[in-house]
């Protein structure tokens, strides 16, 4: 080792400042990597929901203090002296009301006791009733200033967040109750929460007030001012009324798993729940390459965390390289090697980083082949076949064209699966597949659905679609006509062969559950024929 490498090596600078800070870097990233592999995608679902819930209660926790700072202001600047002038007051609250839109259930005023004084806009109802059993008013009578439970209200007849403030007289005495309404249906107060879901429609987010029992509002309005389900039903939602903040996998209330995530709302104490089914969070794996990225992410920050101002300029190439990964986690730019900047031991793990990210290229192509193509004969399989379906329908019916769907199914494929077993069943298929390849389009998809059944896809056809259905599927009868050799031992097999053409109507489960039952029929006439819709 020369001279120079020993003065490059982070070692050699490093080792009596951070010897201890290595060691427990180096066992946090053994434990964190082994738990990562294990939990896998449900790490990543966790911390998004975490992150949108999160999102979510800033949202509100920012709309919630507004109207708190605004109704202090309005507190401070009102009169003592109109406390005893009905329409003065009113007529202030109007002025007032003109330049603010975050009460759009309006504003009004009560005497310590909970009579309403004056308020505007006006409502049916509203002037001389009496508040006192409202908790907020009950609270403010007292001195505080309170945010109420979510109600039906007495006059809007609506869901409606009231809070309200004290106003004191000259002897810190409670004179008056300055009252805010919001409706929960309000634009731009909970529509981030109400209108937004999670996922394909179960999913979405809960905002819950623990000291209330109670749903404030919900991605599903049915669910608006509801109690909450009793103890016992969600364990994780028991987590979350007794002060737990945070993400996880649980069993809601129906019996059905989901992953959720619970973040505080700071300015009520109410907390946010975004929920997702587990069934969809887990439908796809997750691919290799997004976890190696967000292993390197967390690893870097832990030590960007542990590092000190004294380390900085001698790990920069490392920051550096952070950076440049974080940005591709984010999508910020392309997932390119990463550039080497140092011979040392920081560049040797750039360049470890960067074979491992090519070879999670090549994976990940793997993948995608794997999850859209039949193993055994590398033909489209069925979700394959049904984004092409869908993509064909609606390039026929934006062009004027027409496609032809031809369910085919083995004729005698059983046998040969009985008598010499599944790897010659495999070899017969891939005889078939090859006799099937060699007949259509290039623009045509061939694909097999199943066991013995295949589907062939026939698209940007004229008039004359019918005829030339027809033409193909009987080129792949006269094809199956010839005995397989397979094993020392001929075997006849023969398809049967149903079509459907699609209509203005039709959709894709139409026409392949159409194709289905022509081939169906074609099967109870004797098969190795064809039969269409």
């Amino acid at each position: 080792m020369t001279k120079r490498r020993i003065f490059d090596s982070i070692i050699t600078r490093l080792v009596i400042m951070v010897v201890c800070l290595v060691c427990l870097g180096t066992v946090i990233r053994y434990y964190a990597l082994g738990s990562f592999l294990r939990q896998e995608l449900s790490t990543v679902v966790q911390e998004q929901q975490q992150a949108m819930a999160g999102y979510v209660a800033r949202d509100i926790d920012d709309k919630i203090t507004q109207r708190q700072t605004l109704l202090a202001q309005l507190a401070t600047d009102l009169p003592q002296a109109m406390l005893v002038q009905p329409a003065a007051l009113q007529d202030w609250l109007r002025q007032h009301y003109r330049y603010h839109s975050l009460f759009p259930g309006g504003l009004f005023v009560t005497d310590p006791h909970g009579r309403v004084i004056a308020d505007y806009p006006t409502a049916p109802g509203r002037q001389n009733h009496s508040y006192a059993e409202r908790d907020y008013i009950q609270s403010a009578a007292k001195g505080s200033r309170y945010i109420g439970k979510p109600v039906i209200g007495f006059a809007l007849r609506t869901p409606i967040l009231p809070m309200a403030i004290p106003l004191f007289d000259s002897n810190r005495r409670v004179s008056a109750i300055l009252v805010g309404i919001t409706p929960l249906s309000s634009p731009g107060f909970l529509d981030l929460l109400q209108k937004t879901q999670i996922g394909h429609g179960k999913g979405g987010f809960l905002l819950v007030s623990p000291r209330d029992n109670m749903y404030i509002a919900t991605s599903q309005k049915k669910m608006a001012l509801a109690p909450l389900p009793p103890r016992g039903n969600n364990p994780l939602h028991d987590r979350a009324m007794a002060g737990y903040r945070g993400s996880g996998i649980t069993t809601n209330a129906n019996g059905e798993e989901e992953v959720a995530a619970m973040v505080t709302v700071p300015s009520t104490n109410w907390f946010v729940v975004a929920q997702l089914p587990a069934s969809e969070a887990f439908a796809t794996v997750g691919h290799a390459q997004l976890f190696a990225i967000k292993g390197a992410i967390i690893a870097t920050i832990l030590f960007a965390l542990l590092a000190t101002v004294c380390m900085y300029f001698v790990l920069l190439p490392l920051f550096q390289a952070a950076e440049d990964a974080e940005r591709m986690a984010h999508g910020d730019m392309p997932l390119l090697p990463l550039s080497i900047r140092r011979r040392d031991e920081v560049g040797h793990l750039i360049a470890a980083f960067n074979r491992l990210l090519g070879k999670l290229h090549e994976q990940q192509g793997q993948l995608e082949r794997l999850a859209h193509h039949d193993t055994l004969t590398g033909l489209p399989n069925r979700r394959l076949l049904a984004d092409r379906l869908k993509l064909a329908l609606a390039q026929s019916r934006r062009h004027g064209t027409h496609l032809a769907l031809l369910f085919m199914d083995l004729d005698g494929f059983k046998r040969i699966n009985d008598s010499l077993g599944h790897d010659a069943g495999d070899e017969a298929l891939c005889m078939v597949t090859a006799r099937l390849q060699a007949i259509v389009r290039e623009s045509d998809t061939l694909a097999r659905i199943g066991g013995d059944e295949f589907v062939l896809l026939m698209s940007h056809l004229d008039t004359q679609a019918a005829e030339m259905a027809r033409t193909v599927a009987d080129k792949c009868i006269a094809a199956m006509q010839p005995l397989l050799l397979i094993g020392g031992a001929k075997f006849k097999v023969g398809i049967s062969i149903g079509i459907a053409l699609d209509r203005t109507d039709s959709t894709a489960d139409s026409l392949m559950q159409e194709a289905d039952q022509a081939m169906y029929l074609a099967k109870y006439n004797g098969g190795d024929c064809l039969r269409h819709n």
